[in-house]
């Protein structure tokens, strides 16, 4: 796909697992691979970096993926 941009990829530590809460909605992917700073996989493909858990991917269908 030219143009495409493409994003640093970053692998979160077990540290990280252990702080992955349980939420309402998506499912915890701790431990796999995604952009630097992403927090989570909204439905629609995009990333959010939001800080908090409320409202993540509010205008993207809903969260599918949480990466704290």
């Amino acid at each position: 796909m030219a143009g495409a941009l493409v994003a640093p990829v970053a692998v979160a530590t077990d540290a990280a697992a252990a702080s992955c809460a349980r939420h309402t909605t998506g499912v915890c992917k701790a431990n796999s691979a995604h952009p630097r700073g992403a927090t989570a996989k909204c439905k629609d493909g995009t990333y959010s970096y939001s800080r908090k858990f409320r409202g993540t991917c509010s205008r993207h269908k809903g969260v599918r993926y949480w990466y704290r």
